[in-house]
């Protein structure tokens, strides 16, 4: 599949695309009517609507609605600074509303094209045909899920559309959930889609059954049809799909981006144009390629990680009073050893209780609050005093040490350098690739972005069956996959205890959001749970230091901000659009 998207991309849509209406209209008439009409033809058009996963990938700035950088808007995430719906400054003009709904577009009428015209024109098999037919629909449905996620409730077209036409006003959400859902099952019903593809098949990236039942089960999660979304995760096992059987910081390198865990995911290349820029705008600017770190590990999500046997972790274990204490004092204990008097100065005229501050055991005292935690916190989040192998310094890859307050990355210290050195902040360390070996430059990295993988499948399992009531079938389910982090199994010991509904249900949330770190999951789940504005908008929270200190405060904009606005450029086009509730125009 990773050839093929360097094979016949170049090809794809070279017809041109048309930017305005919609931005939906992918073709003109004369190349609609030529796209499909040769084998190889056909194969670009369908690589070209798999590229639109790929439309907000950008290299020259942050695009904001790339998958992981949706976990700025997440309790586990945060951006370095306060974007429109977290500061109170949304509005239907903002131009990541208008971004996102013509890109889901894009794909969707790439997909109609192909629905349409493979039947018509082309001359592939039968047996092709079908695929392809059902891989449209697949993708189909995926868009309108994204639009439908957020927007709840869109313009619905099954078939391509010409500009004039592009006048639809908006079907209701439930009618988008039907949509998609038939779509879906389609996919499944189709004898030439197959179960999975295994590792190493050169099709491996394409969509399978496996993948349409776990699409259609996390659709039936949003209409609470817990025994359907059940009985298709349990389909989606039957399929072959299994947890990666290797720690979690291995799955997500280049080796292994093919395993079983992996249903569904955008394909990257270490190629310029075909990788991803996590290394990009989560690095730092001791990564190779020196990158920009815009978007950062909350200490929320630091805080949610057990202890290594399962127990719920308590700064006041590692530091007594720790909780309790003003939080701008608690900047105390993250200094490096042996201050500088000026620095120690600064500190003090900041108001620091400088008799707190262990001149030749801070570091160490400090790292003890993540030792002997979840391991996927290490995996998942550069912490304080621990080590990242970064760019070259002096003719090798060199190994940097992330301290406070940095000095220099030159030798003997070699501290982690960012671009928000003035700030001290958790730094990711998922999908931050290491060293100068593993990618040409900070844009082509090569490991693919799961969109869907088995751990997801699980963890909604767990669910929709706590939904209906507290099972033990559930806590298995959520044990399968702690079991794999290397963390204590829930109902292990009397710390881990779980036994009622509403128990579960905040252990599988919790999870779901240590689980699925820098992925794009968490804030979807936020809106899909209504619990956004409690656990993002709590009192104080915001764009966080380490120890808790805000360098910006979050602002509630209001209750309607939780279901975005029709972008303002969308309603001036079409005006039988109606806006969403509270968004004025």
């Amino acid at each position: 599949m990773k050839k093929l998207f360097i094979i016949l991309s170049i090809a794809a849509f070279i017809t041109g695309c048309r930017k305005d209406l919609l931005d939906t209209y992918p073709y003109d008439a004369a190349s609609s009517l030529s796209m499909w009409t040769t084998d190889g033809l056909t194969d670009q058009g369908i690589t070209g609507i798999y590229q639109a996963l790929r439309l907000s990938i950008s290299t020259s700035g942050a695009s904001g609605i790339e998958l992981y950088h949706f976990d700025r808007f997440a309790v586990t995430g945060q951006g370095r600074s306060l974007d429109g719906l977290l500061g109170a400054t949304a509005t239907s003009a903002n131009s990541m509303f208008a971004t996102y709904w013509q890109q889901q577009y894009e794909g969707i009428m790439r997909a109609n094209d192909a629905i349409m015209n493979i039947p018509l024109r082309s001359p592939s098999s039968d047996q092709k045909k079908a695929r392809y037919i059902a891989e449209s629909k697949f993708l189909r449905a995926y868009f309108y899920f994204r639009l439908n996620q957020v927007y709840k409730g869109v313009p619905l077209y099954l078939e391509p559309i010409t500009p004039s036409e592009a006048y639809q006003p908006r079907e209701t959400e439930d009618r988008i959930w039907d949509a998609v859902l038939a779509d879906l099952t389609d996919c499944i019903n189709e004898s030439n889609l197959p179960d999975k593809y295994s590792s190493g098949d050169p099709n491996f990236g394409r969509v399978t059954k496996g993948a349409a039942y776990a699409l259609r089960g996390k659709v039936y999660m949003y209409k609470k049809m817990w025994p359907e979304a059940i009985n298709d995760f349990r389909e989606v096992k039957n399929a072959g799909y299994d947890l990666f059987h290797g720690t979690y910081h291995d799955l997500f390198i280049e080796a292994n981006e093919q395993s079983d865990e992996m249903i569904f995911s955008i394909q990257h290349l270490n190629q310029e144009g075909y990788g991803s820029t996590t290394q990009f705008y989560c690095g730092t600017r001791s990564s190779f390629g020196s990158c920009w770190n815009n978007f950062l590990v909350s200490p929320n999500l630091v805080d949610m990680y057990d202890n290594a046997d399962g127990s719920k972790f308590n700064w006041d274990d590692v530091i007594p009073g720790y909780n309790t204490m003003p939080i701008k004092d608690r900047e105390v204990f993250f200094f490096r050893n042996n201050l500088t008097a000026s620095e120690i100065a600064a500190a003090t005229n900041r108001g620091l209780n400088m008799s707190l501050y262990l001149p030749n055991g801070n570091e160490q005292r400090i790292k003890a609050a993540y030792e002997n935690r979840d391991p996927r916190l290490k995996a998942s989040v550069i912490t304080p005093y621990s080590t990242y192998l970064g760019r070259p310094i002096d003719g090798a890859d060199a190994l940097f040490t992330m301290r406070w307050p940095a000095r220099t990355e030159n030798a003997p210290e070699h501290d982690l350098f960012t671009d928000t050195r003035s700030y001290f902040y958790y730094l990711y360390r998922k999908f931050v690739y290491e060293g100068s070996s593993q990618l040409l430059s900070r844009i082509t990295g090569p490991v693919d972005f799961p969109v869907i993988r088995y751990a997801d499948v699980l963890l909604m399992w767990a669910e929709a069956i706590n939904e209906q009531s507290f099972s033990q079938d559930a806590v298995d389910l959520v044990n399968e996959v702690r079991s794999r982090a290397g963390v204590g199994l829930l109902n292990s010991s009397p710390e881990t205890t779980v036994n009622d509904q509403e128990g579960l249900r905040q252990r599988i949330r919790d999870e779901r959001r240590v689980e699925f770190v820098n992925e794009g999951v968490t804030y979807f789940d936020e809106l899909r749970w209504n619990s956004w504005k409690d656990k993002v908008f709590a009192t104080g929270n915001g764009v966080k230091q380490i120890w808790g200190a805000n360098v910006s405060t979050y602002v509630w904009q209001g209750d309607y901000i939780s279901t975005w606005p029709i972008p303002r450029t969308e309603r001036q086009m079409n005006t039988s659009l109606e806006q969403n509730t509270g968004w004025i125009d």
